[in-house]
């Protein structure tokens, strides 16, 4: 697509004087390229697919306009029954939280007019069944809540005039797909829609088209711009522990989020970490919401300075001036690599995400790059090379690594 301008203020981009005071209260000095490129045309009332990396300001990019909607749309006091004006659908409970308190505060000046209300799951329904009474501006949800309160007469949905699709590659993947149907069949036909995310598979972007009308696509992703370094570092079978706690005393990071594949996971090597002198907290969907807002909110606020966590917090959680990100376990999706090493280097802060890699991840790692089109140097962690019989392995190019013997009928046929 072409620009349609190349604004320098919120201003320029037509916000209204009360939402850009607002912004300025917030030090956000200059739109980011997200809302440059997207508010102009969400003002105007387009469907947008918008793609950008993980903190650049996405969240302020579809909030500021349907903020600015409500106040020149909307009459005072038009909220009625349980219905919602503006949806935003989240993948995790946490992001939910997170949008909502951000939106709350873009319209803090507007505190009296507009009604924000988070929605999800892991906690009582009844408090936020209590809050959607009388109608909602906007609803920001998790679907399976959502679907809940829908069918227990809390909200309604036909009164939708503008849906977002928040981390929206996750939100279309099979996981989502039965409630978000559900979902759209009971909004509106006529709608403004938008799709935000880091990173759209072709075949996400291919599904989402059914959903939007004649849309606006801006793309921003770039790694040359991104201000997050990625490094790789090659191990033995069985060293990733002794290197990471070896890295994490080594360069006394302030703080570092390590991912793991597996709830187990987290608190086996919270285990072994604190053998090694590492005390670390754990963050995955075994634990009750109350503990996972509480450690959430210790990792934000710097008093936890080691967090271990499954991919529940790689969409999405804006954590300050997060120094590191590690991957202890490859993400099995390729996607999901870059959300998470998204965490760090956000909002223009300088960030690492580091991976680490033994024999058997060698062959992932190397489809993680070509997804997502980069491709790093593989180091090694002085003190702890690799093998000499691995080390060809992990070094040659994939074609020169020997193939492993067949087994059944080739088998068979080799040995007569």
């Amino acid at each position: 697509m072409t620009d349609k301008t190349s604004p320098t203020t919120f201003a320029d981009l037509g916000l209204i004087p009360t939402l850009v005071e607002r912004l300025e209260e917030l030090e956000y000095s200059q739109p980011t390229p997200i809302q440059s490129h997207t508010i102009p045309y969400l003002l105007e009332g387009c469907d947008l697919v918008g793609g950008a990396n993980t903190g650049s300001g996405k969240t302020a990019a579809f909030s500021l306009p349907i903020l600015q909607k409500i106040c020149q749309q909307d009459k005072p006091n038009s909220r009625r029954g349980n219905t919602v004006s503006h949806l935003i659908l989240v993948p995790t409970r946490e992001l939910a939280s997170q949008v909502a308190y951000n939106v709350k505060s873009y319209s803090y000046h507007l505190r009296n007019e507009i009604k924000t209300v988070a929605v999800f799951g892991g906690v009582s329904a009844n408090p936020q069944m209590l809050a959607l009474r009388g109608g909602s501006d906007i609803v920001v949800a998790t679907p399976g809540r959502l679907l809940d309160l829908v069918s227990s007469n809390a909200i309604k949905l036909d009164q939708v005039q503008t849906l977002v699709l928040d981390e929206a590659d996750r939100m279309l993947s099979l996981g989502f797909t039965e409630e978000l149907n559900k979902i759209l069949a009971l909004l509106p036909e006529k709608k403004q829609t938008l799709l935000f995310s880091a990173t759209f598979p072709e075949k996400v972007t291919s599904l989402a088209q059914h959903l939007l009308s004649d849309p606006v696509e801006v793309q921003l992703q770039s790694a040359e711009t991104s201000t997050l370094v990625q490094r790789v570092f090659s191990v033995n079978k069985g060293q990733k522990t002794a290197v990471l706690a070896h890295l994490i005393k080594q360069h006394q990071w302030r703080q570092a989020l390590i991912f793991v594949n597996a709830k187990n996971s987290c608190n086996h090597l919270a285990q072994k970490l604190s053998k090694r002198g590492i005390t670390a907290e754990v963050f995955h969907g075994d634990k009750g919401q109350g503990a996972r807002t509480r450690v959430l909110e210790g990792f934000k606020s710097g008093d936890i300075q080691v967090l271990i966590a499954t991919d529940i917090a790689a969409r999405g959680l804006d954590i300050e001036k997060l120094p590191v990100v590690i991957n202890f376990d490859l993400p099995r999706s390729p996607a999901d690599y870059m959300h998470r090493i998204g965490r760090s280097g956000r909002a223009g802060e300088v960030g690492l995400g580091l991976s680490l890699i033994d024999y058997d991840d060698y062959h992932h790692f190397k489809v993680i790059e070509k997804k997502n089109k980069f491709r790093l140097e593989r180091e090694q962690v002085a003190g702890f090379e690799v093998d000499d019989d691995q080390s060809e392995a992990y070094f040659a190019p994939m074609k020169a690594r020997a193939k492993p013997a067949g087994t059944g009928k080739k088998k068979k046929k080799r040995n007569q």
